[in-house]
């Protein structure tokens, strides 16, 4: 299993695959660009492929996550145009990093019709594939319940179906969103998966967020905690860690890292808590 966190590119992508191997960490998620803006960035190609070779020499897997205005819940406006231009750009930098694919939330659709927001997720997903021509997947999170549309199993596995390019899409499962959500009430994760089997929504999980949850399942807040100090718990977490289709996945931290070093506890607790299993 690959286990690891959120590590800043500040000093480039090759240095961040550097800082996750220092860590013992097995995987990372970065931010490609400035995570608070949808602009076009002009990236450094040489560093991008250093990172990549690096990754694929010492087996580290990576995933990036798409900055933080990007609603695929947008209409036909300015606004779609500049997010499928900053996913396009986002889907380049992540390839060219050797990296599996590009985070983004399921979006929020502000109009009083669901059916015309979930319209417009397919409409800017398809605007998106159409013209992406490379290997990394875009990855549909799964949410909290704050945006009031993409909490169940349902909507992941249909909307993935509906859009021109479905095999250009995978799913990252965030634990605490799961929780938050109601889906996972801590108790019921056989029935859960067994859902999530018999969607097919499983075997298109590429990447895990684990996390714990500051709220109660069904709160529909999206508050991540540091493993052990949420609601959801180590020994629900742990028990979750058992699951065999997890093996495959970079399984990333998203925990809050106030306390210094406290990532690099977080992935010992993970390592030795999966070796036990």
């Amino acid at each position: 299993m690959h286990f690891g966190c959120h590590i800043s590119i500040r000093q480039g992508y090759l240095h961040a695959a550097r800082t996750a191997k220092a860590i013992g960490a097995g995987a990372f998620q970065y931010f490609p660009k400035n995570p608070r803006s949808l602009s076009v960035k002009t990236f450094d190609r040489r560093d991008a492929q250093r990172c990549a070779d690096f990754s694929a020499k010492h087996g580290l897997l990576s995933i990036a996550h798409a900055p933080y205005p990007t609603n695929l819940a947008v209409p036909p406006s300015g606004l779609r145009e500049a997010t499928v231009r900053s996913l396009l750009n986002d889907l380049d930098i992540c390839d060219a990093c050797g990296s599996i694919g590009v985070v983004v939330h399921f979006g929020k659709w502000k109009g009083a019709d669901p059916l015309q927001g979930y319209r417009a997720v397919i409409g800017t997903l398809n605007e998106v594939l159409d013209r992406w021509r490379g290997k990394a997947l875009l990855l549909l999170e799964n949410q909290a319940g704050e945006a009031g549309m993409g909490t169940t199993l349902e909507e992941m596995v249909h909307i993935r179906k509906l859009t021109v390019k479905p095999q250009q899409i995978g799913f990252c499962f965030d634990t605490c969103h799961a929780f938050a959500s109601g889906l996972w009430d801590g108790n019921n994760w056989e029935t859960v998966e067994e859902h999530a089997r018999r969607l097919h929504y499983l075997e298109h999980v590429r990447a895990v967020h684990w996390n714990d949850s500051r709220y109660p399942s069904g709160s529909g807040k999206d508050r991540h905690a540091n493993i052990g100090y949420g609601c959801i718990g180590e020994e629900k977490l742990r028990q979750l860690l058992r699951r065999p289709w997890l093996d495959r996945l970079p399984v990333v931290l998203e925990t809050p890292a106030a306390l210094k070093g406290i990532h690099m506890r977080e992935l010992a607790w993970l390592q030795k808590n999966r070796s036990e299993n």
